[in-house]
């Protein structure tokens, strides 16, 4: 199973030295290991110089191999769970933060609905933890910022919010919209890395793209860091236009969020699940997650 992990780090990352530290391991042994799955399997996996590293047919073959092995190995500790569990069982369902009202009813409806068969209780993350305990089976189902991708799982899109300029008020006073060009004298601030989800990279290349270069990055601090750098009238940020929406609570007295006039940012909210889980033990409550969230909230 080891030797199978570091193939597919390999084989994702295309990159040695990558692979290693998201494995947390030397790139020396990691090459050996690689070597040691070559030699045991008779294959070469891998065409590699000093410059670059490719798979080779025996390697782009074992790739949906490995990973389904991989998968299926990781599902043994939630299947031996549900094959000794009682007849009503807890089960967790993942929840972002920021998560809005709306959907925190539809969660509501679904704890109702499947209350005879399981206990539904929330569980908090950012969307790579909630992505990942959903693949690892330690959460049923999740809702998560898209975008993300994994073949082990399964999403439907949920929510989508519009997103504007959080920009200092006193600067903006009595504007009703903003354009890019307004805010060129003006950092751009992201949430810090390890609290962001990954829409926030695409806004990033997309904002650069558009002209938007100056950046501050943020470190030890979450939104409520963001917004004392927007106040202070340096910096703006992208946020959440939805007045209900939670991430309303971070703003201070001088920032307001305005709509854009030239962009259209919106962030999209997924129910995620593991696919065999729907057709497993857990197939009511995916079915019923299903029906409750079937139309999208749009704000």
């Amino acid at each position: 199973m080891l030797h199978l992990r570091y193939f597919v780090a390999v084989a994702e990352e295309l990159n040695f030295s990558a692979a290693a530290r998201r494995l947390h391991m030397a790139t020396s042994p990691l090459s050996q290991r690689i070597r040691d799955l070559e030699r045991e399997l008779g294959q070469r996996l891998f065409e590699r110089d000093t410059h670059s590293v490719a798979l080779t047919p025996a390697g782009s073959a074992l790739l949906p191999m490995a990973r389904d092995v991989l998968d299926q190995f990781s599902s043994i500790p939630w299947r031996l769970r549900e094959a000794t569990r009682v007849q009503r069982s807890t089960v967790l369902i993942g929840i972002p933060p920021g998560l809005h009202p709306a959907l925190r009813s539809r969660v509501s409806a679904l704890t109702e609905r499947v209350r005879e068969r399981f206990e539904l209780q929330r569980w908090p993350g950012t969307t790579p933890a909630l992505v990942a305990g959903v693949r690892e089976g330690r959460l049923a189902l999740a809702l998560a910022r898209m975008p993300f991708s994994d073949p082990a799982l399964e999403q439907v899109r949920v929510m989508s919010e519009r997103m504007g300029a959080a920009v200092p008020a006193d600067r903006f006073a009595g504007r009703e919209s903003v354009a890019l060009a307004d805010l060129g004298d003006l950092a751009y601030v992201a949430p810090p890395k390890d609290v962001r989800p990954a829409y926030f990279d695409v806004l990033d290349s997309a904002l650069a793209d558009l002209g938007i270069r100056n950046r501050l990055d943020l470190t030890h601090t979450g939104y409520a860091g963001i917004s004392e750098v927007v106040s202070g009238g340096t910096a703006f940020s992208i946020s959440i236009l939805e007045p209900e929406s939670p991430m309303q609570e971070y703003r201070l007295e001088n920032v307001k969020v305005l709509p854009f006039t030239d962009f259209h940012p919106q962030l999209d909210t997924a129910l995620v699940w593991r696919h065999d889980r729907a057709c497993g033990d857990l197939k009511n409550l995916v079915a019923a997650a299903r029906e409750v969230f079937d139309e999208p909230v749009l704000r």
